[in-house]
């Protein structure tokens, strides 16, 4: 088990280095448009957060990580895509991150070969908790792409949020009966001590599905969460929320959520606020840009 762990840990680390020198020594064409983004089914967030759910016009998605398959036809697929097609990067908290930095650092080179990329609602996504709120630069050069729109609102860039926004589930009513509702990340999930102190208070999971996470948030006026997208969307949904932080990316949305922690946010949930007509504004915004990025594209 363990020398099989070892073989393929070997093996993807030479597989995404052969991916990415394939597409960077390969000509480049943009026939049509693909969307990278973290295409990932058991994160609601991520998987929603790629404008191509939204826009018909981009032809193509894919998973950011599918350059480390090992899978030869999902390779080849990914290796395809990028060099066939125009870049749209996003959304999701993809600068900043280790994970994602020598994908994102390729697309930015390609742009010297002729390839149209956009950066569409992503964000930074740092771990130090030392960063957190003082992020003001990010690992790449955003000039080097030809347009760009981020979800940090005190970044030096055209804001763009989330544009899973745009998705109409967004604008559920429902009666609340919960006046506290957690929404745990899923690493939260696994960690016994924060499962067992909150027994007693409804909870949801972000690897739920977003029909359960979003009547969850109709139903709730106070969210308390460890998760991107379930403070967006609470924000969104005129409803209270509070923030467990654990990334930088929490910290640079225009409207911000109070700041706790699940040890005393008892105590500070009643500090926070709700906002009206932030969904348009964020549906506004993303119909714009889109306007800019297709004529940019030349769809």
């Amino acid at each position: 088990m363990l020398l099989q762990k070892i073989k393929n840990s070997v093996l993807k680390s030479f597989s995404k280095r052969s991916v990415l020198k394939k597409i960077a020594t390969s000509s480049q064409c943009n026939t049509g448009v693909v969307n990278i983004h973290r295409l990932d089914e058991n994160n609601v967030g991520d998987f929603y957060c790629g404008p191509h759910h939204y826009f018909e016009r981009i032809n193509h998605s894919l998973d950011i990580f599918d350059y480390k398959t090992l899978d030869l036809s999902s390779k080849d697929n990914f290796i395809n895509k990028v060099c066939d097609n125009s870049l749209i990067i996003g959304g999701g908290g993809l600068l900043n991150r280790s994970s994602f930095e020598n994908q994102i650092k390729l697309f930015e080179a390609l742009g010297q070969k002729g390839k149209k990329s956009v950066l569409w609602g992503v964000g930074h996504n740092e771990k130090n908790k030392k960063t957190f709120g003082k992020v003001t630069n990010y690992n790449i050069d955003i000039s080097k792409f030809g347009l760009v729109g981020v979800r940090d609102y005190n970044m030096k860039a055209q804001w763009v949020p989330c544009v899973s926004c745009m998705h109409p589930i967004l604008d559920t009513k429902s009666s609340v009966v919960n006046e506290i509702g957690l929404i745990f990340h899923r690493k939260s999930m696994t960690n016994q001590t924060i499962q067992k102190q909150f027994k007693d208070f409804p909870s949801i999971s972000n690897s739920s599905s977003l029909e359960s996470i979003i009547e969850f948030i109709s139903k709730t006026d106070t969210i308390v969460t460890d998760s991107y997208h379930a403070m967006y969307w609470g924000i969104l949904m005129e409803k209270k929320v509070v923030v467990v932080p654990i990334s930088s990316k929490f910290y640079s949305f225009k409207y911000n959520p109070i700041f706790s922690s699940f040890q005393n946010f008892e105590k500070d949930f009643k500090k926070a606020e709700r906002y009206s007509g932030v969904l348009e504004e964020c549906r506004q915004i993303n119909r714009d840009f889109s306007e800019k990025v297709f004529d940019y594209l030349g769809y």
